[in-house]
């Protein structure tokens, strides 16, 4: 692998290079390749801005005039916005609410429920906040928590927080909607210039190129990536260049426009119909929320160094060449092409076509993204992913989002027909989508930063009323093509609230009817009920308990397997799951009943493993829990040989009483029963990090799960004592190679996965709202999305689907 491979693997590993334990600063020459890189994934979208930027302006509110305030008026617009909001705003602000290296709205959501009980997960575990990507700031001691404390306080406001994360992401899907259809045709549009007798073709053409670009995403983006860098690159030096030429030729003064002085002649001329206008200037900052969504492929200071010494400065020289074109120029059909040379008009049309391309798939693989994000966050119904790379994490297709986005994006096209149009309707749905993340900035300043909170509120001022102004004019342009992400947002909301809905019932139903451990172990030949070899992976949302929809199971067919595992997979406010912290595993009953917990932890950015790899590694856990287990039970029995050096951790270990489940993949210790005793009582993990013990005279490190615990260090003396002791301690031997070989025989037998397969119903006296959402909305969602063993990636040969009915 070459120098340059490597480094796109570690830079696109979205993150897990940052959770590791190595903080050397990155070399410049790091740096800059990773600069070099980010032009491709990063600032596809914002870079090809100039092709319609002008055009959209001056498509139907203001006309250009011999004085030139208004081409002057723009341009100073243009600058400020683009050096207030991309510069100030995201590069030298919002960059640093990164979420371990992650960016974005959800990473933005991330961090203020760690900071603020607001979460609507119901299956959260204080177990997680010992993940060692749960990373939360200790607030001053003079601090207020007035505002966390309010917050916390009044449960609407957790719902609305919510809902403005679910309509950021719904503007975010309708960006993926509308960029390439307004990014593609503008490009193509150049033909009408060149080829005046196919100017009808622009349409065709058009809807051909996004059928291409949509058809090739199954492939993956690193399969082409390597192109994305030099295209931009390309289109970058070449808008430059024309912008240099133009400046020079046309009008050298042009640079005057910058003064803010502009925009207020502009607004004085120009009144109402400048501020309508607005709605197409605010074009040229779409794509500065990627600057964020994409934080975590790069770094900090690799996206810094891209804007600001090449793509802010290239878009600037851009604007102000085509300003000092039209000084020069009145009445004239503005198009992109008409300040391009008429020689090298073809060569900048292909340019532009393959730099649209680009800036495309930046945004279709962020909306792919974003939904698998919804969709763990049980915020949105189950599609099918597919993992494009195995060398780099987080690359992921959707088919069904992939198809429909295509539908779409062509219906669009050929709908409105003109840049005008889908330019509104694409200036909305990014201003919505960066007030979305200036509202949640604002709080992760007061809640996560521990920042005075008249700081937020002048970042809200600031920031907001700039973004508000060109929310306002974009809604203007409501019956102009603004109305379409309006209704998407209405449409996408509402399925994601009834999912989240629906599927918070569910686990309530879930918890109160679940069956006790007594009924589970009085299982037996008595109650003819016989167990069968083989593994039964069992899969329920609940933590602790037995599911109803295994009671069900054993009714109806009075056996189950000889191992049983209880399996909840569950989704954590982080971005990433170390693999060495995923899996929690403890017993469900004695050692002799052969039933265990496991609770896999997934991050809002992770991708489920594929079933075959996630059994094995399932059984792999089981077996070093078991060993793990059974050297606990004899560290615990020979006391007189362990070493304490920190007293008082010790005592608070010994004595919690919820230290059941163990992190494996790393270590734990609780001195309870090594079996649920008490499902009401929330299981806690306690974990470090070194590896299984493999014999009583390892040392071993633990640290507690409670903040602010100290380390503890067990020793175990290898002398004779010790020695007869483990000779004493033989029998516990023959019963771990029982257990153990229990779990390979039973492995080699065959796995059943065991799924509840549920149908739910509102009851009855329920209001006409809910019995809609639920009774209509969520079955038809669940009739016509992907089954829980399609997200689960479960084979058909080994599931079993248990019918349950949900009465909520």
């Amino acid at each position: 692998m070459s120098q340059l491979d490597r480094l796109r693997v570690g830079a696109m590993d979205f993150g897990f290079s940052k959770m590791s334990p190595s903080p050397k600063k990155d070399s410049w020459k790091t740096l800059l390749l990773l600069a070099y890189q980010s032009l491709g994934v990063v600032y596809g979208d914002l870079s090809i801005s100039p092709l319609y930027v002008y055009k959209s302006t001056f498509a139907e509110d203001i006309k250009h005039s011999e004085s030139n305030d208004e081409i002057y008026g723009v341009l100073s617009f243009v600058f400020w916005t683009l050096t207030l909001v991309p510069l100030f705003k995201y590069v030298f602000i919002v960059l640093r609410a990164d979420d371990n290296g992650e960016g974005g709205t959800f990473a933005l959501y991330s961090l203020i429920c760690r900071h603020a009980k607001v979460s609507l997960l119901p299956n959260r575990q204080v177990s997680d906040e010992s993940l060692s990507t749960y990373i939360t700031e200790h607030p001053p001691e003079r601090q207020s928590f007035s505002s966390k404390t309010y917050l916390e306080k009044h449960k609407g406001l957790h719902t609305a927080l919510l809902v403005l994360v679910l309509l950021g992401t719904c503007m975010v899907i309708g960006d993926g909607l509308l960029t390439p259809a307004i990014s593609v045709f503008t490009a193509v549009s150049g033909l009408e210039l060149s080829m005046e007798k196919h100017q009808y073709a622009v349409i065709p053409i058009t809807c051909f190129t996004l059928v291409c670009l949509f058809s090739l995403q199954h492939y993956g983006t690193h399969r082409v990536g390597f192109l994305f860098a030099p295209i931009i690159v390309l289109w970058l030096i070449c808008i430059t260049a024309l912008g240099i030429y133009n400046i020079l030729y046309w009008n050298v003064h042009v640079y005057q426009a910058l003064s803010p002085y502009y925009m207020y002649k502009f607004l004085k001329k120009t009144k109402k119909s400048g501020w309508m206008s607005l709605g197409g200037i605010l074009l040229c900052i779409t794509g500065s929320e990627a600057m964020f969504a994409d934080l975590g492929h790069f770094s900090y200071t690799a996206i810094q160094i891209a804007f600001t010494f090449l793509v802010y400065p290239a878009l600037i020289v851009a604007y102000m060449g085509q300003a000092a074109y039209l000084s020069q120029h009145h009445g004239t059909d503005i198009s992109f092409y008409i300040f391009v040379p008429e020689k090298l008009r073809l060569p900048v049309l292909i340019l532009a076509i393959l730099a649209s391309v680009v800036g495309s798939q930046a945004i279709i693989s962020g909306t792919f993204s974003i939904i698998n994000q919804s969709q763990s966050l049980s915020c949105f119904p189950r599609v099918k992913v597919v993992h494009t790379s195995d060398k780099i994490h987080g690359q992921i297709y959707i088919p069904e989002i992939n198809w429909m986005l295509m539908i779409l994006c062509i219906a669009v096209t050929i709908g409105f027909r003109d840049t005008k149009h889908i330019g509104n309707a694409s200036g909305l749905a990014v201003m919505t989508v960066m007030l979305v993340t200036t509202c949640l900035t604002a709080l992760v300043i007061v809640l996560c930063w521990h920042k005075p909170p008249i700081l937020a509120v002048a970042f809200l001022l600031v920031f907001g009323s700039i973004e508000l102004l060109y929310f306002s004019a974009s809604l203007t342009k409501f019956r102009e093509g603004a109305w379409l992400p309006i209704l998407l947002a209405l449409i996408l909301v509402s399925i994601m609230l009834i999912w989240h809905y629906a599927t918070i019932k569910k686990y309530e139903y879930d918890l109160h009817n679940k069956v006790s451990l007594d009924w589970l172990l009085a299982l037996g030949p008595s109650l003819g009920v016989a167990r069968v070899p083989g593994i039964g992976l069992v899969f329920s949302d609940l933590t602790s308990g037995i599911p109803a929809n295994f009671s069900r199971f054993v009714t109806n067919l009075p056996a189950y397997h000889r191992i049983l595992v209880f399996v909840c997979v569950k989704s954590v406010t982080v971005p990433h799951v170390p693999p060495a912290e995923r899996y929690l595993v403890g017993r469900v009953g004695p050692p002799e009943h052969r039933s265990y917990r496991c609770i896999v932890r997934y991050g809002y950015r992770d991708v489920h493993q594929d079933v075959d790899s996630f059994e094995t590694e399932l059984v792999a856990k089981l077996v070093d829990f078991v060993r793990y287990d059974w050297h606990r039970a004899n560290v615990q029995c020979s006391s007189p040989t362990t070493t304490i050096t920190d007293d008082d951790a010790a005592r608070s270990v010994a004595s919690s009483g919820e230290c059941r489940l163990t992190v494996i993949g790393t270590m734990s210790f609780a001195g309870n029963p090594a079996y649920e005793v008490d499902d009401t009582v929330q299981a806690v993990s306690v974990s470090v990090g070194g590896r299984t013990v493999d014999s009583l005279s390892d040392v071993i490190e633990m640290e507690a799960v409670e903040r602010g615990a100290r380390r503890v260090r067990f020793a175990v003396d290898d002398d004779d004592e010790s020695e007869t002791h483990q000779t004493e301690m033989g029998g516990n031997d023959v019963e771990v190679d029982e257990e153990l070989r229990d779990l390979l025989s039973a492995q080699e037998a065959g796995t059943a996965f065991i799924l509840g397969h549920s149908h739910v119903r509102a009851k009855q006296g329920s209001s006409i709202w809910k019995k809609l959402a639920i009774d209509f909305g969520y079955n038809f969602l669940r009739r016509n999305c992907r089954g829980p063993d399609v997200a689960l990636k479960v084979p058909p040969v080994s599931l079993l689907e248990v019918g349950m009915v949900y009465v909520v």
